[in-house]
């Protein structure tokens, strides 16, 4: 739901949002049912052919402009792991919408946190004419644009999709939305059945091959809102020992809505969708006790690292997902890492502050610290830069130096990130 990478060491920004109780009087499941019904008349969605909307990527999550009530233009993200329209919840304040009651919500970590409902307030998309869709849920989202190195306002999931067929085009970096009613889909893709679940998530079977085994069949979420490759969850992975013997790790985990998770990170020989194989795939093998990755009823979730080698078609109405391999499909999982979580601070978000630094890493072997503050790379200032460029920079196996306030000291370092695991 939605979690990577701004987790410049290993991780994924799990956006996973869960209703767990409602409080104010009434139970969650009438609140959602009276907002429901009171908002289906103003659902109509037009029936356009196709609507192409253009997307930016912030650390390997989908960003999409929306107006709320006519509002300045806002940035959601798109996260097949949600189901409700969410907006943050200051964000909501701010703006004057409704709210009502007071819910509990949870992640794909342990935490729970509040919120509440909103009530006649819709969404609409600058470039599709005549489309709005209601807001349902206020929660807090703002503490993770940090995480994003941007505004971070909203989360749009399964209810606005189900409303086409969905294609995602990460290398044009465009999605386009199909009218149900006519799409024919023709192209050297493959249909993989799937389904939502109770929860609005988009489920599909696939196979893991952990190295030194046989192959696991297994439930999995296909996760837009993450930002990792391959998530297995804690208890599939206490029941088939893995990642496996012999198999190298770290120290891995994501932050998302529901707080941190945690786990190792390594590898798997292969992971399979459909017909299509992935091997040595980069893989979180989760160690939570509580949370979203530690259900059962799943046994992983599949994120942007993996998902970007396609182009994506969802089809809720017919249960089935369209997989269309791209330029990127051959390509190894072997980016590089520095060991670093930076998260960005500021107005413009320009303002680069390590968060954490993983031991045994290219990071603390340059001797960098917790809250250091990295004012330039190679002596580009830093105030160039957006915090996904620093992601994309430091997935490259090549030398930088790092110029870092300390306290009132200018220090100069060299950063050569390499593949961990």
């Amino acid at each position: 739901m939605p979690k990577k990478s701004w987790f410049v060491l290993i991780a994924a920004v799990v956006l996973t949002v869960t209703v767990v109780a409602v409080g104010g009087g009434g139970t969650l499941w009438y609140w959602l049912l009276a907002l429901r019904s009171s908002s289906q008349t103003s659902w109509p969605t037009p029936k356009p052919s196709e609507v192409t909307i253009p997307f930016e990527l912030a650390n390997k999550h989908v960003m999409l402009k929306v107006t709320v009530n006519k509002s300045r233009p806002l940035w959601f993200v798109l996260d097949t792991g949600d189901k409700f329209a969410i907006i943050d919840l200051d964000r909501a304040k701010e703006l004057g919408l409704a709210l009502r009651g007071e819910i509990s919500v949870a992640g794909a970590g342990a935490q729970l946190d509040t919120g509440a409902f909103v009530k006649d307030s819709t969404f609409s998309l600058p470039g599709f004419a005549g489309f709005s869709q209601p807001l349902t849920l206020a929660i807090h989202l703002k503490k993770l644009a940090p995480r994003f190195g941007q505004d971070f306002d909203g989360i749009i999931g399964s209810e606005f999709i189900k409303q086409f067929v969905l294609e995602l085009d990460y290398q044009a970096r465009v999605i386009k939305l199909h009218d149900q009613d006519k799409f024919v889909y023709s192209g050297p893709g493959e249909s993989v059945p799937s389904h939502l679940n109770h929860m609005g998530h988009l489920t599909f079977e696939a196979e893991v091959t952990s190295i030194g085994s046989g192959p696991i069949r297994g439930e999995f979420v296909l996760d837009i809102g993450s930002s990792g490759s391959l998530t297995l969850h804690s208890p599939f992975v206490a029941e088939h020992h893995l990642p496996g013997p012999n198999v190298k790790t770290i120290k891995g985990g994501s932050a998302g809505a529901g707080g941190e998770t945690t786990g190792q990170l390594g590898r798997v020989s292969e992971f399979k969708m459909g017909k299509f194989k992935l091997s040595n795939v980069i893989t979180l093998f989760s160690e939570d006790k509580a949370g979203a990755l530690a259900s059962p009823t799943i046994q992983g979730s599949v994120g942007e690292e993996v998902l970007s080698k396609f182009k994506i078609f969802l089809d809720y109405r017919h249960d089935h997902i369209i997989l269309e391999t791209n330029a990127t499909f051959a390509e190894a999982f072997d980016r590089a890492s520095s060991g670093l979580r930076i998260e960005a601070e500021g107005k413009d978000y320009r303002t680069f502050r390590i968060t954490e630094v993983l031991e045994n890493s290219p990071g603390s072997e340059a001797g960098l610290q917790k809250n250091d503050i990295i004012n330039a790379i190679d002596e580009r200032p830093a105030s160039e830069l957006t915090l996904t460029n620093l992601g994309e920079l430091f997935e490259r196996p090549v030398s930088y130096r790092l110029t870092v306030g300390r306290g009132g000291q200018i220090l100069t370092v060299t950063l050569t990130p390499r593949n961990l695991v």
